[in-house]
């Protein structure tokens, strides 16, 4: 029996000892071939980030009171076009489209049915981020007391045309796709 804990702690330090023998891996082996053909199509169905620094995509998350939702789409030179929805519970939720610009590192959400309503927002570790309290302005995109301040939206696709092609209940009941065309 002491034999073979012997032998076992013999073998593992063999094995540490070699293991720190080896050289730390080259720099092109971490390096992603942009050409390789899975590449790019995971980057065109937004499975992989592009590498771009600029919003276009979705943003969702479910949780038990429904669905947030932010879609994001390129409108120009340095624009882009947003929809967002948050869901508070039954029949309680915040609409708001508008503009989006870059300010530094962040976003700047300008929110087109609130005018004076401007948010800056940042995207960290994959989620977007609005801060923990916006401008009196921002009161009238949510009823009865409800707010997008702290909202905070994972990261579910980089793809403009996900963004298109995503479906948000508008005040009415209907179903919308309010980046898409």
């Amino acid at each position: 029996m002491m034999m073979r804990k012997a032998s076992a702690a013999l073998i593992f330090a063999t094995l540490l000892l070699a293991a720190c023998g080896r050289p730390a891996p080259d720099a092109s082996d971490k390096a992603v071939d942009a050409a390789n053909p899975l590449e790019v199509a995971a980057r065109e169905r937004g499975i992989v980030h592009s590498g771009a620094p600029e919003p276009t995509g979705v943003f969702e998350r479910a949780h038990d009171l429904g669905r947030d939702a932010m879609c994001v789409v390129l409108d120009g030179a340095g624009q882009w076009r947003f929809a967002l929805t948050a869901a508070y519970g039954p029949g309680l939720s915040c609409r708001a489209r508008g503009e989006a610009t870059r300010d530094g590192d962040n976003w700047r959400l300008h929110f087109a049915d609130a005018p004076g309503c401007e948010a800056v927002v940042h995207e960290e570790e994959d989620e977007l981020r609005l801060p923990g309290s916006l401008p009196a302005a921002c009161a009238t995109l949510c009823p009865q007391h409800a707010s997008l301040a702290g909202l905070r939206l994972p990261r579910a696709s980089w793809s403009e045309a996900d963004a298109r092609d995503l479906r948000i209940i508008d005040g009415q009941g209907n179903i919308d796709r309010p980046c898409g065309g």
